[in-house]
């Protein structure tokens, strides 16, 4: 499994607030990118993967609400996590 809890909770720590804060928007955008990078690389072997692509389509859709989101409530906050995590926009 490319996800193991260990690896959770190490880009939890990196971002978030501390390891076990697991709902802060900067952890979840982190999660999410991870993710989506995992599935792009998952989809340039498997072009007729189409369930795979629509998750992708959908964890997109999902960080760019957080953005939005953390946009809207601190913008500090959202320019500091587009930096780090080298984010278009």
């Amino acid at each position: 499994m490319y996800l193991t809890s260990e690896k959770k909770q190490e880009l939890f720590a990196q971002y978030g607030k501390s390891a076990t804060d697991t709902g802060s928007a900067e952890g979840q955008i982190a999660l999410f990118t991870f993710r989506i990078n995992h599935l792009t690389e998952h989809l340039k072997q498997n072009k007729k993967d189409h369930s795979t692509r629509r998750s992708l389509i959908r964890l997109v859709g999902k960080r760019r609400s957080l953005l939005d989101y953390l946009m809207r409530k601190d913008i500090e906050r959202y320019r500091s996590i587009i930096k780090e995590l080298n984010l278009r926009k």
